[in-house]
């Protein structure tokens, strides 16, 4: 695999080849076709009852140290990309497949990053694909973190199919305005679609650049620069958690912002502000509340997420 080298520590007299050209310098590619593929496929079923991770193929730098067992029969399992972060030209394409009577918890040990991009504008890309058939499913990953003048593309698909249940969470963090490092170019586009036996339940596609009038504009972001969702599929009791999870979120705090909605058998929670570590807060609080209802069981928080 080649060396990668975060975008400070490049030599930019290597960042500008022709147009339309690939200039190589060792084993280091740079332009237009530049191109870092990693891959990772996890598959989970539970034959006697205990699910386990019967699959895991892998390329380039997508990992999974080993599953937990915190809860006995759940398998918890952290996603390891040790580079830390997408540069020019990454494309991370993961796989999760969860059959008959699984239950699987995904998460990450630490937040994702999406780097400047290169003098080419290459994309950097991340694609998720979720199938979770008659089994449990929690994709909670820490949040992604854009940095200014990135080129990002986040698309998460998922595919639910039966007796599937899901908990799943995202939060979007555009810039680092805390070193005075705004979001104030480059584009960043979210894909996010949930099917249940084919039946689209959510399709949702946001694309922003870093002088976008909608990161501004009162019906839009009104200059927030965090975002969160947070989805839960499986359970009758809709509106009662509706209620109780409207009860636990303020709806307005400071300049942050929870709402809850109820749409097409999902219950849909969103962030909007400026803080990652309320975001992550408020989300996993609605995360608590829905579990025993959604999952059938009590919270049970990754171990990582206390380091």
């Amino acid at each position: 695999m080649s060396e990668r080298l975060l975008p400070s520590e490049l030599d930019t007299s290597m960042l500008l080849p022709e147009e339309g050209t690939t200039a190589v310098t060792g084993q280091l590619t740079f332009g237009t076709q530049r191109h870092w593929a990693a891959s990772l496929a996890l598959g989970f079923d539970a034959p006697a009852g205990k699910t386990r991770m019967h699959k895991m193929d892998f390329y380039g730098p997508l990992r999974v140290q080993r599953p937990f067992y915190p809860e006995g029969d759940v398998c918890h399992v952290y996603l390891l990309h040790p580079p830390g972060g997408l540069v020019s030209g990454d494309d991370l394409s993961i796989q999760i497949e969860c059959g008959d009577n699984a239950h699987a918890l995904l998460t990450t040990p630490s937040a994702g990053k999406i780097y400047h991009a290169d003098s080419c504008d290459v994309i950097q890309k991340q694609q998720v694909n979720l199938c979770i058939d008659n089994a449990r499913c929690e994709w909670l990953p820490m949040e992604t973190l854009v940095f200014d003048g990135a080129h990002g593309v986040l698309d998460t698909c998922i595919n639910l199919h039966g007796n599937a249940k899901f908990i799943g969470m995202d939060v979007i963090c555009l810039g680092r305005p805390a070193s005075d490092l705004p979001f104030s170019q480059g584009k960043i586009e979210q894909r996010l679609s949930l099917y249940h036996d084919g039946r689209p339940l959510l399709l949702e596609r946001q694309k922003l650049a870093g002088n976008d009038p909608l990161m501004l504009a009162m019906p839009a972001f009104q200059g927030a620069t965090v975002s969160g969702t947070l989805v839960a599929y499986g359970t009758d009791a809709r509106e009662t958690l509706v209620e109780q999870l409207r009860a636990a979120l303020p709806e307005r705090e400071g300049s942050d912002w929870f709402s809850v909605t109820e749409r097409l058998d999902l219950i849909i929670v969103r962030y909007l502000g400026h803080d990652s570590e309320q975001a992550q807060r408020g989300l996993r609080l609605a995360w608590q509340i829905l579990r025993p209802e959604v999952i059938g069981l009590p919270p049970c928080p990754p171990r990582i997420w206390a380091t």
